[in-house]
């Protein structure tokens, strides 16, 4: 390396070539290369497989569908976990795939699987087998006015399709959308006043209505194909099809004998926005495309339209994720240019302008090299990336600054500013090449850990890597090549040049006045220092564990969306539901005006979103959901003080109490995961496990920070289960007859399934919604037996009532039932809540030995990534040892460098205790990044100590003089780390907050662990050299005992 370094030194050409290669390359990267998005995309390794039978209940879905699944699926390889949930009309079973294993070569073998059961209902449609993958939007368009709904939903479509035809967007989705149907109406009066049934009926309209290729002709002139053209498409082509024709010339078709509605499923969906009714557009970010010119585009094309739209529409967005990311690359820009100033005015006041000038460039080439490296490790520019390069932009430097402040300290001995900058590189080379190596090795390990945010965090490290590896390369081989043109200070210096000499030399000998002193009393005394610092880390420590500082494994980060939803019991009618969303959308938009500023107009609740009948997304409605939502100010420029957390607390304060509503829940934080409380509960005795999901239940009601407690065993429905009578098996109707007859008169029978457009559109035959609403209907419809005779339904059948739940759930082949709640994290411990909780189950299930219980959500998900930073910290440590007992060649110097370890983690609680912030997940990833920085400053003094000592310098002279010859430069890497990270821990953004307590733990620690390193690292060698000097004694008695007997 040494020679590397000189000819790159000598070679500025060669220099300049390597920097403006790595900068080209960078910004072409960035340019043409990096998709901006908001969250890193990525695959989960879960498959999952949804299956689909139309009117069936959830137990039916389970027994028919879940359960098959499960069983064929349950034997494959790489399969960890396998959970269903079967609900009406549908079952889905996922698979958790070992990441050992590759997902799509197992998910190959369960489609295989899959493919070979041929026991599903005759009814069941296709199952999809398929990856869980995150979609997020990026901007949403509202389409709304004062309009019928389905007029508002053909704007809203066209709408759609001029949105795909800009080349900036590939994926728009109406959201919170009815399906189209057309639904066939006969009554039973006219079934009988024509001799029809309803599965004739279905038939005739299924042989009228299609599309068929009859081959071709083959004549001298060519071939001409043939083909028949009579599928019907929409509700008017359906009402002429032919039904009846006679001898006698009748001729019967489908609108004399039915009403045909052509419109949308019968549980209907309604959006508001801002208080009129609206349809609302999600646009989604693909491939490689950019956030910001989907927003852009979005943007401009709603501009354009405003003129053109139809008297009465408006056409707004609302939730665009593209900002965020502007304001991140808004911030980056801002640190960027704020850590470069401190830095460099850090530097300036230490060393010299120049010299400071050339170290802060070595930033944005860092950069580049990163953002060369990018698509290469598959990551994107998104929020998270983006704050894992203001994070490192402090650390960076530490390198350049060592080598920097080498290289200054031989120009001030007067040498040659060639050689000063060879010489001054070389000497420190091996100990920031290794100091480098330890701080990458640290940030590995975000890297293993486990679950779904193990894969945004590791976003972090493969940013922060290949930063550092390329800081390496410049101050290695760029920065020399620069500082050797630094002349030497000038006998008459300008003002500054003459400050900054006196700041320079007053520095020095503030060292010699009051550091030295104090390290050769620490020296002299070093059992004591040593038991001083130890004495430190116990206090700190026990504060720690008693309670002083609140640790909270996520905390709740306020967001910029406010979102209520509402759940009623299953069943529930839509009016009752959509009455409850009004009383939540009047109060959002009371709180509307409460926090409106009198003189701009302008209100902290931008726009408002309602939904009855949806709580979001794709699909059928469901009359007892709903939500209601709303967009507020981002904090940093919000006028208003109020909080996201205070808005839905007043909020939730205005709706009141909703009688009868099942479920009622309030979010308004972003990173939130599982919830804070989630009991699992596992058994095949349901009886048991409801008992003792009621009694924990119960339990968490007695805590007052715990609130919004919800059961997944909610009941369902109430149904009627059909039996046939004894009676009607002697005429001949079996109990399928009985039951088809039922489904298609009150369910319908799916005559077709046609595309019309880019909707997919489901025909039905049934009878009117009139003989569909009561228990009476049922009664007196006729069922028909083999023999033609009609009976009323009463004669033939009877009915029992039941109730099954709404959804089944079940975990490696149990029922489970999860009892969940929420817990203000800001007023309870909830680590003492769980401890509680766990003690209480244990006494609680002796009674219920049948029952199995454990606690998910969020305590999961903290038990794997407490167990992956366990394992990483192991990691860290081997790997650091490695590390420095390489250069060192000794088994015990690098025990020294590692015992200012402890101590950064001292001064991370320090610095939560001064931010008045709890301990979180981060603050641990924080910790363990800091273990390879922390290192650093001990590593050169360790280094600088050996190399006197090879010198010939004396033990403690040598020691001595290490603390006073490198404190500038351990002191100016601490400051200019702090200084870096300071913009981030500073930072006001919502998308910020959870990277904070990461960024307090690096910078604090790093503060505090200098502080301790100047004096025990020092402490710590001459203790070692103490020990193994006592070890040496200790032999040579030992072996002249034994001897002296032979002498």
């Amino acid at each position: 390396m040494h020679g590397l370094i000189a000819w790159f030194t000598r070679n500025h050409v060669a220099a300049n070539l390597l920097m403006v290669l790595i900068v080209g390359l960078g910004l072409y990267s960035a340019k043409f290369r990096l998709p901006l998005e908001v969250f890193p995309e990525f695959e989960l390794d879960m498959v999952n497989v949804s299956i689909a039978l139309p009117g069936s209940s959830p137990e039916e879905s389970e027994e028919s569908l879940a359960i098959r699944i499960e069983e064929a699926i349950s034997d494959i390889e790489g399969i960890d976990q396998i959970s269903s949930v079967s609900q009406e009309g549908a079952a889905r079973v996922s698979a958790e795939i070992n990441s050992r294993y590759d997902t799509r070569d197992v998910m190959s073998d369960i489609k295989s699987r899959i493919d070979a059961i041929n026991t599903f209902p005759s009814d069941a449609e296709r199952p999809v087998v398929s990856l869980t993958q995150r979609k997020r939007e990026t901007i949403t368009v509202a389409v709304s006015g004062d309009l019928a709904h389905s007029e508002l939903r053909l704007v809203a479509e066209s709408i759609r399709d001029e949105l795909l035809q800009l080349p900036e967007l590939t994926q728009v989705e109406l959201d919170s959308v009815a399906p189209y149907e057309i639904s066939i109406e006969v009554s039973e009066q006219k079934l009988r006043e024509y001799g029809l049934e309803l599965s004739k009926v279905a038939q005739t309209i299924s042989q009228a209505s299609l599309d068929l290729s009859a081959g071709s002709v083959k004549t001298q002139g060519g071939e001409i194909l043939l083909r028949t053209k009579g599928q019907a498409y929409v509700g008017d082509e359906f009402a002429n099809l032919l039904i009846i024709s006679r001898a006698d010339g009748t001729r019967i078709r489908l609108s004399d004998i039915a009403t045909v509605v052509d419109g949308f499923e019968e549980t209907p969906i309604e959006n508001r926005f801002n208080n009129q009714p609206a349809v609302m557009i999600e646009v989604y970010r693909v491939g490689d495309q950019s956030a910001i010119a989907i927003s852009d585009a979005v943007k401009q094309y709603i501009s354009d339209k405003q003129s053109y739209l139809p008297q009465g529409i408006s056409l707004n967005y609302w939730r665009d994720s593209a900002k965020i990311v502007k304001a991140r690359l808004n911030t980056l820009k801002n640190s960027a240019i704020q850590g470069c100033l401190l830095v460099a005015l850090l530097l300036a006041i230490f060393l010299r302008p120049a010299i400071a000038v050339w170290v802060c460039i070595g930033i944005p080439i860092s950069f580049m090299g990163g953002l060369l490296l990018m698509p290469t490790m598959d990551v994107t520019i998104n929020i998270i990336s983006l704050f894992a390069f203001i994070m490192v932009l402090g650390i960076l430097v530490d390198d350049a600054i060592v080598t920097g402040e080498n290289i200054y300290t031989h120009l001030k001995a007067g040498e040659e500013p060639l050689h000063a900058a060879i010489k001054g590189t070389q000497e420190v080379a091996v100990p920031v090449t290794f100091g480098v190596l330890t701080t990458i090795a640290a940030f590995m390990p975000l890297m293993m850990i486990e679950g779904v945010r193990g894969k945004i965090f590791a976003q972090i490290p493969l940013i922060v890597i290949p930063v550092l590896l390329f800081s390496l390369v410049e101050s290695k081989l760029i920065l020399p090549a620069h500082l050797k043109h630094i002349k030497p200070a000038s006998n008459n210096p300008g003002r500054f040049s003459y400050w900054q000499n006196r700041f320079a030399n007053g520095f020095e000998a503030a060292i010699l006045k009051f550091y030295k002193p104090l390290l050769k009393a620490a020296l002299s005394r070093r059992l004591l220092s040593a038991a001083i610092a130890i004495s430190i880390f116990v206090v700190v420590l026990s504060l720690a564990t008693a309670g002083w500082v609140r640790f909270i494994f996520f905390p709740r980060v306020p967001s910029e969306t406010a979102r209520a939803t509402l759940v009623m019991p299953a069943g529930t009618a839509f009016n009752t539901t959509d009455d409850y969303i009004n009383r939540m959308l009047g109060a959002a938009l009371e709180l509307q005006e409460k926090y409106r500023d009198q003189e701009t107009g302008d209100s902290v609740i931008l726009n408002i979103l309602a939904t009855s009948g949806s709580s979001g997304g794709s699909g059928s409605g469901q009359s007892n959901k709903g939500r209601v939502v709303f967009e507020i100010e981002p904090p940093e420029s919000r006028t208003n003080p109020i909080s996201s957390g205070d808005l839905v607390r007043e909020w939730r304060q205005l709706i009141g109490s909703l009688p009868g509503a099942e479920s009622l829940t309030f979010r308004a934080e972003i990173g939130r995961g599982g919830s804070p409380l989630d009991v699992q509960f596992s058994s095949n005795d349901f009886a048991a496990m409801a008992q003792v999901a009621d009694l924990t239940k119960q339990k968490l009601q007695e805590y007052p920070a715990v609130f919004d407690v919800e059961d997944s065993l909610a009941d369902g429905k109430l149904e009627l289960q059909l039996n046939i009578k004894p009676q009607a098996q002697a005429l001949g109707l079996s109990l399928n007859d009985l039951a088809q007859q039922v489904r298609s008169a009150f369910f319908g029978y799916q005559v077709q399934r046609i595309q019309r457009g880019r909707e997919d559109v489901k025909v039905y035959v049934r009878y009117p919604a009139s003989e569909r609403r009561s228990q009476y209907n049922l009664n007196n419809m006729l069922i028909r037996t083999p023999d033609g005779a009609e009976l009323p339904f009463s004669e033939v059948a009877s009915v029992t009532p039941s109730q099954s739940p709404a959804t089944i759930t079940r975990i490696d082949r149990l029922r489970t039932q999860n009892i969940r709640a929420d817990v203000n994290k800001e007023q309870a411990n909830i680590e003492v809540i769980k401890t509680e909780l766990q003690q209480w189950l244990s006494q609680t299930l002796v009674a219920y030995p049948q029952v199995n219980a454990s606690l998910e959500g969020e305590a999961k998900e903290q038990r794997e990534s407490f167990s992956s930073l366990g394992f990483g910290l192991l990691f860290v440590l081997f790997v650091i040892y490695g590390l420095l007992a390489i250069p060192f060649g000794s088994y015990w110097q690098p025990l020294v460098v590692m015992s200012i370890i402890p101590y950064g983690a001292v001064g991370a609680v320090l610095g939560h205790m001064i931010m008045g912030m709890p301990l979180t997940i981060m603050s641990m990833m924080g910790m363990l990044a800091l273990t390879g920085v922390v290192v650093n400053d001990s590593l050169v003094l360790v280094d600088y100590i050996n190399r006197q000592r090879k010198k010939g310098v004396d033990l403690m002279s040598a020691v001595a003089n290490a603390g006073v010859a490198r404190f500038r430069a351990v002191i100016l890497t601490s400051l200019t780390t702090f200084a870096g990270l300071m913009p981030l821990i500073f930072e006001k953004s919502t998308q910020a907050q959870f990277l904070i307590p990461m960024a307090v733990s690096l910078g604090f620690g790093i503060i505090f662990a200098t502080m301790i390193t100047l004096l025990i690292v020092p402490v710590n060698y001459l203790l070692l050299e103490d020990a193994q000097r006592a070890l040496k004694q200790a032999k040579q008695w030992w072996l002249r005992g034994f001897e002296s007997p032979t002498n």
